[in-house]
């Protein structure tokens, strides 16, 4: 035997012996893409029918925020037809009561000035 043949055994026996020990992650690679596809084929089944069911909902939620919306404008409408409401009733009825108060001063001034000069003489006599 000569020195290539003694090398060419070695290499061999290397290479036997890298294979024996890759062989058990091969076969635990090839179960991983195994389980990997399944999954996959899995969720591509179920991808659309979830589609749908988001795009059903979505169209549920804009159809409601319609609605709100809607109510929140008439709302706004009510709020300001009330403030103008209550403008109104306060120029109408404000106006006239703060004149009958300051009438009703003026007169309670001018008969408590009557009294005080009533008193005022029947203390001199």
């Amino acid at each position: 035997m000569s020195g290539g043949d003694i090398a060419a055994i070695i290499a061999s026996s290397a290479f036997a012996l890298l294979v024996i020990v890759l062989v058990p992650s091969l076969v635990k690679l090839s179960k991983l893409v195994d389980e990997t596809r399944v999954t996959v084929q899995d969720l591509n089944d179920n991808l659309g029918p979830l589609l749908s069911e988001l795009t059903e909902t979505v169209t549920v939620v804009n159809e409601q925020v319609t609605k709100i919306d809607k109510i929140t404008s008439n709302v706004k409408n009510v709020t300001g037809n009330i403030d103008n409401l209550v403008d109104v009733f306060a120029t109408a009825l404000g106006s006239p009561l703060f004149k009958v108060a300051g009438i009703s001063r003026g007169i309670f001034k001018f008969l408590n000035s009557q009294k005080n000069t009533r008193n005022a003489r029947s203390k001199n006599d």
